[in-house]
Parts: C-alpha cells; structure tokens; sequence
C-alpha cells in the first residue's frame, strides 16, 4: 500500500527514479496488459536491476496504486460549470476515454480502492458536478457512483468486442455473416419476439452513439429521480 503523504524516496546514481518506473509500467501495460507487468520486466525495459527498485517501491502492488493515479493524473475531468447534466456528461465522457485509452485501468479502479493525489482530483471534481445535481451529499454521491458505474459497464463492453475481434481477426461484417444462419434460424422460431423486433425494427448504432444514447437515457432518469 502506497504511503502518500511520503515524498519518494530521491534518485541514486543512474537508477531510473519513480517518476520514470510508473510512466514505463503504464506504457507497458498499455502495450500489452497488465499481466505483462512486474518489477523485473520493467526494470528490462529501463535497462536496469531490479534491487534499484525496491529503493523507490516496495512491492508490485505499490507500483500498481502508483501507475493507477499517473493515469488518473494524464485524464483530468474539467471543473464543474454550474450545469449539472453537462458537468456529469464530462464527468463521463472523460472517463470512458481514459478506459479505453488504458484497456487495463478498468478492473483496477473496480478491484483496488483509489486515494492518490490524482484519484482525489477525480472524486473531488465528480462530486462537483453532482453538487449542481443535488446539495444533499448522499444523493449527489449515488448519482456520481451510477455515471461511473454505466461508464465502467460501457466501456467494459465496447474493449470486450475489441478483444474478440482481434481474437477471430473477423471484421465485424465478417462476423455478422458467419453467425447470421444461426441467428435466422433462432428467430425464424417465433420464440423470441422482442429479439425478433429489436434486430429487424432497431437502428444499428456505433458504439459512441450507443455510449450517448444511454448516458441521455442515464441522465434523464436522475432527473427524474431528483425531482
């Protein structure tokens, strides 16, 4: 567990310092997921020992409370505008960038709790732009929980498709076309109408288009719960 208060510990030498150890775990989780990291693959990448590293970092898992809040550090949300709908529209918006930007940040900020100085910029300007929402904390901080909640899910969503499409190497017309005899057969049935309707009746969109499609939807049920 990262100790914030702490400055870090100074450079030695030509040992890589920690500022230089969390920006190369970053970019090679970045490059090649999470699983990918450990101290002596990043000490690799530096060219250097992995013992200069226990200098700065106790453990694997400080390293990954330090490349969780340099990420969080890199994607700001803007400060509130008075305007709630638009400021928690921002709020979500940023965050689904930095999710995708970083495919491995996701299950971290679900799995480990985030208190570093950039994770504190990120709830304090969350909870800024539900406070236009609401002035009771409880309720702004429930609406706040369920923006990043349906971000969290869509961005989930839209690098599991990305992922599946690398696996198969199929572009997604490839795709439809493999499974639509399959699909066909399934609603020629009649024992599934509603699917039947949503895929013969229902426009196609891409996945930015869904993203805002439900984040209105989201944001249109808040006020209604507001009010």
């Amino acid at each position: 567990m990262v100790v914030w208060s702490q400055e870090p510990p100074p450079r030695r030498g030509s040992a890589p310092d920690l500022p230089e150890i969390v920006a190369a775990a970053v970019a090679l989780a970045d490059r090649e997921g999470l699983d990918a990291v450990s101290l002596r693959r990043v000490a690799t990448t530096l060219r250097s020992g992995t013992a200069s590293f226990y200098r700065v970092l106790d453990s694997r898992d400080e390293l990954l409370d330090r490349m969780v809040d340099e990420v969080l550090g890199r994607h700001v949300p803007p400060e509130a505008s008075g305007d709630w709908r638009a400021d928690l529209a921002a709020v979500a918006r940023n965050r689904r960038a930095m999710l995708k930007t970083h495919p491995w940040l996701g299950a971290e900020l679900a799995g480990r709790p985030a208190i570093g100085p950039n994770a504190l910029v990120h709830h304090e300007r969350a909870l800024g732009a539900a406070a236009g929402y609401e002035d009771d904390p409880t309720t702004a901080s429930s609406a706040v929980e369920t923006v990043l909640a349906y971000v969290l899910g869509a961005a989930a969503r839209e690098l599991a498709e990305t992922r599946t499409q690398r696996r198969s190497g199929l572009t997604e017309e490839q795709w439809r076309a493999s499974v639509a005899p399959y699909l066909q057969e399934a609603l020629n049935s009649g024992s599934y109408p509603h699917l039947e309707r949503m895929v013969r009746e229902a426009t196609d969109l891409d996945a930015d288009e869904r993203f805002e499609r439900g984040l209105a939807c989201l944001l249109a049920g808040l006020a209604t719960w507001a009010s």
